[in-house]
């Protein structure tokens, strides 16, 4: 069944790459109309590479449901266009370069008085004012300024996630501030601006870090595969070659895991790991004795214990391994080249989609004929 949360809302943005679009398949999923407007060289994310049938894996999963037009927002009919959509439209989105949405005559603050009950989200790099906010901003770079990769990695190296996380987080963060908007203006009858950044979004996710630093002294160190501030929770070899990954929460769990799963009882009253501080102060050592234990067991041993003790274990699994992951959900999207399956976003159940990835322009037309062309200007909006 599909979600019509939104059914009648009009969304118009201008957006490329991943955080802006993937905030606008948010709104599309919810039931929005979204008019994507691109320039006649298309989203640059269209390029990014061709692995699905032809077609960029960014741009199918984060632009099925919308309808692409192309502008050129410096020639006066088509901004005039753009006003005239924007007259009707209840979320306008853009995560232009710094400046860009300024030059165009499409500040927030300027559409703003024109088209009061409008909703304006702004996406930059680094926000709208500090140093920083004329730099470009792109997904590692921020990574690196945040100091993600310096708790992302082996002891040897930092590392970079391996997804766009930066992005990602800043796309939900304006969804969930848009979605925040859309209600104050059930109440008040006005539209606001939304000012959403990589940095800032990201940022937020740093507090657990950025709070040992400042307070404890010291940031969390880079553990590989491991969870720097609980032990044991990381990777163990299995006696048939196998990896597994054990999570443990608490002193509770730590005392059945050793009582049976280790069968090693005197290891939950030894002092240097009676408590998770001590555990992970003392972690090389506990990890000697638990990698002992348990090469002696094969996996399918282990997660039997595993299993009679109720302790959270995970397979490291290879994408490969993850795609045919018996939890995926999918869905089935149409494109130029045929239908593919995506994985459904979380909430939604999966199965058919009534969306399909839209061709570079493939809407211009219809939407031209729908809204027409301005003969003159909306109010004194030129200036």
């Amino acid at each position: 069944m599909s979600n019509t949360a939104l059914n009648g809302v009009l969304v118009v943005s201008i957006e490329q790459a991943v955080a802006a679009p993937l905030c606008s398949s948010r709104l599309a999923a919810a039931g929005a109309r979204v008019i994507k407007v691109e320039r006649a060289e298309g989203d640059f994310a269209r390029a990014y590479d061709s692995v699905v049938n032809g077609e960029s894996a960014y741009f199918v999963w984060l632009n099925h449901g919308k309808e692409s037009l192309v502008l050129d927002l410096k020639e006066d009919r088509d901004h005039d266009l753009l006003l005239k959509i924007l007259s009707q439209a209840d979320v306008f989105i853009q995560n232009l370069a710094p400046g860009a949405a300024t030059r165009l005559g499409l500040a927030s603050e300027v559409l703003l008085t024109h088209f009061p009950r409008l909703v304006c989200c702004d996406i930059s790099g680094y926000g709208e004012s500090g140093p920083y906010r004329d730099r470009k901003a792109y997904d590692l770079l921020v990574q690196c300024e945040t100091g993600l990769t310096a708790v992302t990695g082996s002891p040897a190296e930092p590392g970079r996630v391996g997804v766009s996380i930066c992005d990602i987080a800043c796309g939900i963060s304006a969804y969930s501030r848009i979605l925040e908007a859309l209600i104050e203006r059930d109440k008040t009858g006005r539209g606001s601006r939304v000012q959403v950044s990589l940095f800032d979004s990201l940022a937020d996710w740093m507090n657990v870090p950025y709070l040992h630093q400042v307070y404890g002294g010291k940031a969390p160190q880079r553990v590989g595969i491991n969870h720097p501030s609980i032990a044991p929770y990381g990777t163990y070899r299995t006696g048939d070659g196998e990896t597994i990954v054990i999570g443990i929460q608490n002193d509770r769990e730590f005392v059945r895991f050793c009582n049976i799963v280790c069968r090693l009882p005197e290891l939950s009253s030894d002092k240097r790991f009676a408590h998770n501080p001590d555990r992970v102060k003392n972690r090389e050592q506990l990890d000697v004795l638990l990698g002992h234990t348990l090469k002696k067991l094969s996996k399918q041993e282990l997660v039997t214990r595993l299993e009679q003790a109720s302790i959270a274990f995970a397979s490291l699994n290879s994408i490969e391994e993850f795609s045919q992951h018996p939890q995926l959900k999918r869905l089935t999207v149409d494109t130029a080249a045929g239908t593919i399956k995506l994985i459904a976003p979380p909430g939604q159940s999966g199965g058919a989609s009534p969306s399909r990835v839209p061709a570079l322009g493939e809407h211009s037309v219809a939407i031209r004929t729908e809204f027409g062309q301005n003969d003159g200007h909306i109010g004194d909006f030129h200036e």
